[in-house]
C-alpha cells in the first residue's frame, strides 16, 4: 500500500480546527504534525482545503442482493466515497432478507470484492429467527435491525411478545425503524375511503403520521429501559420524538441513542408540491416545525448521529402514482455537501458536522480505530473545498438509479479527495478502484 503525505490541511477533529500535515503509511495515520518532511509515494497539497474524518453512514440500503436493477454495492459505494462517506452500515431488507448467518456472510463476501468504501451489514430480526439473531458476532457485525413498521418479507416485527424476546435477550445494539403499523393501516383506510386511488404525495405524512412514529418510538424506548437494552432509533422525523432522548449523559455511556437523516433536516411537507414522490420516505418528511425541532435536537445532543437512509428506486418507479410508488431515495453522494450548506448558512459548525457524521457513529457503534483523526487510527479521510460549487445534474449523479432529490441544486462546497483505509479512492472526480474498502470491526 502506498504512503500518502497531506500538507497544510485545515483539520477539523474533536472540536478543534488546526493547520497540520498528516502522514499515512500502511493504511494507518502515522503522524500528525505542523511540519512533516518525509518522502511519500503520493503527496497532496491541501492548502486551502478542509480535512475531516471520513463520514460513517449508519443506515443505507444498497439493494444487493435481489434488487440490483435499482442499485448495488459497487455503484452505491462509489457514490458514497465521492460524497465523503468512507464507511457504511447496510440494512437487511434485501432479497432474500438478511435473516440468517449464512445470508449475512454472503453479503460480506460480495462487499469484499466490490465495495470501494468500508462496510458492515446489519443482521435482520423477524418474528421467528431469534436463534439466528443470537449467533451474531458483535465484533464483526454492526448490530441487529428491527423494522417496527412496514418492510419486506417477514421483517415487519410489531408483535409485543416477539419484541420482548428480542430486547430481553440481545446483547448487541438494536437499531429500529419505528412506525406503528396499526395506526398507519387505519390512516390508509381513511384516506382510501375518501380519495380512492387519487391519494397525493403530500398526504404521505398524514398517513404515516407523527402519531404513528411517536407511538412506536416511545414503545421501543420503554422496552429498552425495561430490559437495559442498547437501542438506537433511526431516522427521527417528529418534534415530539426528540424529547424521548437525553443530552445529559456522555454518548459513550448512553444506552438509548438516536439518528437524524438528511432528508428530514432539509425538506418539509411544503416540498411535496414540487418534489412529489421524490421525497417520499418512510418515516415521512413532515412539517417545517418538525424539521426545526430535529435540527435543534442534533445541535443540543439529544440526537447523536446524522445519516442518510439512502434507499434508491428507479426513476420509473418513483414516477408512478403515490400508491404504487415506493418509499426511499438516493442521498449518499450529497449528504456531506448538504450539511456543509447548513454550515455556509451559519446553522451548524464544521466541528459539529464532524462530530455527528464521523465521531459519534464511531462511538455509538464501538468502531475499532475509526471516526477520528488520530495517530494509530485507520486513515479514513475526506478533503473538502469549502469554496468549490457543485451543481447536481444527471451527468454527475453516481447512484445507479440516476436521479437525486437535489437535482438542479448548486452546493457551495465539494469533496475533492476521499481516502479509505489509507487508499486514495477518490481524487477530484476520478476513482482508483485497485483496492476495495475493509470490513469494519467493533469492540464487543
Amino acid at each position: 500500500m502506498s504512503s500518502i503525505l497531506i500538507k497544510a490541511a485545515a483539520i477539523v477533529n474533536e472540536g478543534q480546527i488546526f493547520s497540520s500535515d498528516i502522514f499515512i503509511k500502511e493504511g494507518i495515520i502515522g503522524k500528525i504534525a505542523p511540519e512533516i518532511n518525509v518522502k511519500a509515494d503520493q503527496e497532496i497539497n491541501a492548502e486551502g482545503l478542509c480535512l475531516m474524518p471520513g463520514c460513517i453512514d449508519d443506515q443505507v440500503h444498497f439493494r444487493e442482493p435481489g434488487l440490483t436493477y435499482k442499485a448495488d454495492i459497487f455503484t452505491e459505494s462509489r457514490a458514497a466515497v465521492a460524497g465523503g462517506i468512507t464507511s457504511y452500515m447496510e440494512m437487511p431488507n434485501t432479497i432474500p432478507n438478511t435473516i440468517t448467518q449464512q445470508l449475512l456472510e454472503e453479503k460480506y463476501q460480495i462487499a469484499s470484492g466490490t465495495s470501494l468504501a468500508n462496510y458492515s451489514f446489519f443482521m435482520g430480526a423477524t418474528n421467528d429467527n431469534l436463534e439466528e439473531v443470537l449467533k451474531t458476532d458483535p465484533r464483526q457485525v454492526c448490530g441487529i435491525k428491527i423494522f417496527m413498521g412496514s418492510s419486506t418479507g417477514n421483517m415487519l416485527v410489531y408483535n409485543e411478545k416477539t419484541l420482548e424476546s428480542i430486547f430481553s435477550s440481545t446483547p448487541m445494539l438494536i437499531a429500529t425503524h419505528c412506525e406503528d403499523e396499526e395506526t398507519i393501516r387505519h390512516n390508509m383506510e381513511v384516506f382510501k375511503a375518501k380519495y380512492g386511488d387519487h391519494i397525493l404525495p403530500k398526504m404521505h405524512p398524514l398517513i404515516r403520521s407523527a402519531e404513528a412514529c411517536y407511538k412506536s418510538s416511545s414503545f421501543a424506548v420503554s422496552l429498552a429501559k425495561k430490559h437495559g437494552s442498547r437501542l438506537h432509533i433511526l431516522h427521527i422525523s417528529t418534534a415530539r420524538e426528540t424529547h424521548l432522548f437525553d443530552n445529559t449523559v456522555a454518548l459513550k455511556d448512553k444506552k438509548i441513542t438516536a439518528e437524524a437523516c438528511i432528508h428530514h433536516l432539509w425538506f418539509s411537507d411544503l416540498d411535496y408540491a414540487e418534489k412529489g414522490n421524490l421525497i417520499k420516505w418512510n418515516p415521512a418528511v413532515k412539517t417545517a416545525g418538525d424539521r426545526q425541532a430535529i435540527f435543534e435536537a442534533v445541535l443540543d445532543g439529544r440526537i447523536d448521529v446524522i445519516a442518510t437512509d439512502h434507499a434508491p428506486h428507479t426513476a420509473e418507479e418513483k414516477s408512478r402514482p403515490y400508491l404504487k410508488s415506493p418509499s426511499g431515495g438516493p442521498l449518499v453522494q450529497h449528504s456531506l455537501s448538504a450539511m456543509l450548506e447548513f454550515y455556509n448558512q451559519g446553522m451548524i459548525s464544521l466541528e459539529k458536522i464532524a462530530e455527528k457524521m464521523a465521531h459519534n457513529p464511531a462511538i455509538c457503534f464501538k468502531l475499532k480505530e475509526r471516526g477520528f483523526i488520530r495517530e494509530g487510527y485507520k486513515a479514513d479521510i475526506v478533503l473538502i473545498d469549502l469554496k468549490k460549487k457543485l451543481q447536481v445534474s444527471k451527468e454527475n449523479i453516481l447512484s445507479k438509479c440516476g436521479w437525486s432529490p437535489f437535482e438542479g441544486y448548486t452546493f457551495n462546497s465539494a469533496v475533492t479527495h476521499t481516502i479509505v483505509s489509507g487508499h486514495l479512492a477518490y481524487n477530484n472526480g476520478s476513482f482508483n478502484e485497485q483496492r476495495m474498502g475493509e470490513r469494519l470491526k467493533f469492540f464487543p
